[in-house]
């Protein structure tokens, strides 16, 4: 049974103190595909501050040398180093992370589901590479819509014989942020020490807050101020994309959010315990879905653990219900469009 125990122990936001307090355990290579864009480039920023990374590998279609010019000007420890459009190959070799936000983001009245058509194929053709070159690597998935986009990954590295689950993530990290900070608003507490897990997929109703699971939990109060609550959390990129006014979307929080992953991963590479709610195949309702978002153990080969879920509540129930079929249709879509799509 997961206990609220494990969520004190998962990976909090890091404050720009502890990113520059560490020291690095090791050599890590990341690389990031598609780091010019408005993910990209404050996900790169954030990856040269931190002080596990040893050697950072950025690559875009446009911008991506220009971009790691400028980060290389920054005084910590990770080489920064700019791949142009026909130098894939070279940004993924040896790479021991490989982050994937490439895509067009989301404008007012998209939905993920909308992003299909235009960042399937990208994320199809990047995997591609990567598969064949970093085939080892840990694979990170920004990319939306990420309930399909994960699966086309896993379907593409299936085909060329070198998919291992364990290396494979959805990164659904900002639907957890997103869960404390407006949780946190509600309570007045920190959000830095609220850890609310957040289960299901990366989209609308798919993403099942359990805020049950957080001690502050019980400050909200059933009804309307929770179902407010739980409809902020599944649809908080709505209120980024509008504020925006057709100027993009979730950028600066999900590079944040990313980095916060990232951060938990190169913990658990170096053998640390970690646990982190992000989209991955998954056993728990293997009957219905092969991939959900979870709490997630993180160790030294990528997944160690994926604990069951804790006893939910009636509300969180129906949440769950109304999840699953759209998130089985989803993950559909991706598995079927790489077959008609090779």
């Amino acid at each position: 049974m997961f206990a609220r125990a494990a969520l004190r122990n998962s990976v909090r936001a890091p404050a720009s103190a502890r990113y520059f307090s560490q020291t690095a355990a090791a050599n890590r290579k990341v690389a990031v595909l598609g780091a010019s864009g408005g993910i990209g480039q404050p996900l790169s920023l954030l990856m040269k501050l931190n002080p596990k990374v040893t050697e950072l590998r950025l690559y875009d279609i446009r911008l991506a040398p220009g971009v790691a010019a400028d980060l290389s000007h920054i005084n910590t420890p990770a080489v920064t180093s700019g791949y142009a459009k026909d130098d894939l190959e070279g940004a993924v070799d040896g790479a021991e992370i490989v982050l994937i936000p490439a895509g067009m983001p989301r404008k007012p009245g998209m939905t993920r589901d909308d992003l299909f058509n235009s960042n399937a194929s990208i994320v199809r053709d990047l995997a591609k590479t990567v598969a064949k070159v970093a085939p080892k690597a840990y694979i990170g998935i920004i990319s939306n819509p990420v309930n399909s986009t994960v699966p086309i990954v896993a379907e593409v590295f299936k085909k060329a014989g070198v998919y291992d689950p364990k290396r494979l993530f959805g990164v659904t990290t900002l639907d957890t942020t997103r869960a404390a900070t407006f949780l946190s608003g509600i309570t007045g507490t920190d959000p830095q020490t609220t850890n609310v897990p957040v289960i299901g997929g990366h989209s609308g109703v798919t993403i099942v807050p359990l805020i049950s699971q957080a001690p502050q939990g019980d400050k909200v109060q059933a009804g309307e101020q929770l179902d407010k609550l739980v409809h902020r959390i599944q649809f908080g990129g709505d209120e980024v994309v509008k504020a925006k006014d057709g100027a993009g979307s979730a950028t600066l929080s999900m590079a944040y959010a990313a980095a916060v992953f990232t951060e938990g991963l190169l913990k658990g590479l170096d053998g640390e315990a970690v646990t982190q709610c992000t989209f991955v195949e998954s056993p728990l309702f293997k009957d219905q879905v092969d991939f959900f978002a979870s709490p997630v153990e993180f160790g030294p080969e990528g997944v160690k653990n994926i604990p069951a879920l804790p006893k939910l509540t009636a509300e969180e129930q129906k949440l769950l219900d109304a999840c699953l079929p759209d998130l089985a249709k989803n993950i559909k879509k991706g598995v079927a469009w790489v077959a008609e799509n090779p």
